[in-house]
């Protein structure tokens, strides 16, 4: 296997190389830390340069977006409790307070820091599992992808705080907001109301942008004043900004979420938008402090920041040895191998060997080149807190408006992002959460296809929802977790109450 090392790093001898990934890297952390630029915007629009480009200079500046974009996210997420990309969701949770607490300084440095972790941990399962757990998920059809789906549905009990029942209407919302558009399989008009645009139903980047971006705006206006954040006088961290007692007291939450977050990965579709907020949610429901969750605590941070950034080794597994793309971005890296002649799948690293070699050597590169460009520019990041609200606002507005245009080039998804920003002012003045309508707005589609392909692969019977053994035990630690759920709020309700 160590051969395997010294194959990769051969094909990185020209210093090029390294600047190109540098490059992505800038570019990543640029586009995941900006609300509507995600991974895959990015790597679209400079897929075009890499015309001329020979395959590993091609993927070193392409790989780069991929990790920055994913990482980089945290940044504002943190900072302003909006997160660059939908992989950051749980990062606000205990993010943000931290630094309203005058910690900014410290939860960068925690999140930068595992964000690391959880990306060198998922390359390892990479460079030594992928095979066999390439075959593992090829076990996994729409009867298991609708498990997992209610799996995670449920898991927004845990996301829901003190109101269960205002957390189960917020996901509500959000799947029945999936219901709009053409239906999965047969293609059927619904709540179009003869709008044209709605034909293409309500995309997530814009559903993201509202409820996140636009919304906190409009709750920043509401505050009054045109004062920065304000800089706390201890945000400085030491170090990592975490102690060793720290880090092993996090030790088993880092391992769980890595596990969790690279699993994710693996399987088709997810991506990191389903594992940092399925993360953060197990961390919390095995924690003996987990009514601390969403104050302001690392632990919040180190599940969520490991996980989404494990997924991004984990959705590369399938790209590879499938041709199957774990999420957009490696959507996107498959169209990239198309454009040079090269079909990833069980051949890839057979006839293309060093290629794939390269491409490892180029993710652990970008990992590390990440994580220096974040450290040491912890400094300017923090400086963002100074900048008064009415400088920085209306830029994030602007480019929200063109990230969400530039998805789909539609002035309807421009109109979307302030009517959901008006639909999450609303809750959110109701104290209703807003993360699981963005969970359930992601899941939705997920179970609703992989439902109606079930059944149709068992001719109706729904019994076979709960007879394929993979299934079954997904189900089966899905109704686990829901009683485990509906105990503890009793019990915290009649604790309340005594």
């Amino acid at each position: 296997m160590f051969s395997m090392y010294i194959t990769g790093f051969s094909m990185l001898t020209n210093p090029w190389i390294y600047v190109l990934i540098l490059i992505g890297a800038i570019l990543g952390i640029f586009f995941g830390a900006i609300p509507g630029m995600t991974s895959s915007m990015g790597i679209a629009l400079v897929l075009p340069i890499t015309y001329t480009m020979g395959i590993i200079p091609s993927f070193a500046l392409l790989l780069g977006i991929y990790i920055g974009s994913i990482s980089g996210s945290l940044i504002t997420a943190i900072l302003f409790n909006i997160p660059g990309t939908p992989a950051s969701i749980a990062t606000t949770f205990d993010g943000y307070p931290m630094t309203l607490r005058g910690e900014g300084g410290k939860a960068l440095r925690v999140a930068i820091l595992y964000s690391f972790i959880g990306g060198i941990f998922s390359l390892l399962i990479l460079f030594y599992v992928s095979p066999p757990i390439a075959n593992f998920a090829l076990r996994f059809g729409p009867v298991e992808y609708f498990s997992i789906g209610i799996l995670s549905l449920t898991l927004i009990a845990s996301l829901s705080g003190e109101d269960v029942i205002k957390g189960i209407v917020s996901a509500s919302i959000g799947v029945m907001l999936t219901t709009f558009g053409m239906a999965p399989i047969d293609s059927v008009r619904r709540y179009t109301f003869s709008i044209q645009p709605l034909d293409g139903g309500f995309q997530l980047l814009p559903v993201l942008i509202g409820v996140y971006a636009i919304t906190e705006i409009l709750k920043a206006a509401e505050s009054g004043g045109d004062n920065g954040y304000g800089k706390a006088p201890n945000y400085k961290a030491k170090g990592l900004g975490v102690s060793f007692k720290e880090f092993k007291s996090q030790f088993v939450n880092m391992i769980r979420s890595a596990a969790i977050g690279t699993g994710v990965g693996v399987l088709p579709g997810l991506g990191a938008t389903i594992s940092n907020v399925l993360s953060y949610s197990v961390s919390r429901d095995s924690s003996k402090h987990g009514d601390k969750y969403g104050t302001g605590i690392i632990d919040g941070l180190v599940a969520s920041e490991t996980a989404n950034n494990a997924t991004s080794g984990g959705a590369v597994i399938p790209m590879l040895t499938m041709g199957i793309p774990g999420d957009a971005g490696t959507a996107m890296l498959l169209a990239a191998f198309m454009l040079h002649g090269i079909t990833p799948g069980p051949l890839l690293f057979r006839e293309y060997q060093d290629i794939v070699y390269g491409i490892f050597a180029i993710l652990i590169v970008a990992n590390i080149f990440t994580f220096a460009l974040q450290f040491y520019g912890l400094n300017l990041f923090v400086k963002l807190l100074d900048v008064p609200k009415h400088f920085f606002y209306p830029i994030i507005v602007v480019l929200a408006c063109i990230g969400a245009y530039g998805v789909n080039n539609r002035i309807f998804d421009v109109m979307c992002i302030f009517i959901f920003a008006l639909v999450g002012f609303i809750l959110m003045k109701n104290k209703f959460p807003l993360a699981p309508l963005v969970l359930g707005f992601v899941i939705g589609p997920i179970v609703e296809i992989n439902l109606r392909r079930g059944l149709m692969s068992s001719y109706g019977n729904f019994l076979n929802f709960f007879t394929r053994p993979i299934s079954a035990v997904i189900l089966t630690i899905t109704l686990i977790l829901l009683v485990v759920s509906i105990k503890k709020n009793i019990k915290n309700t009649r604790k309340e109450n005594s």
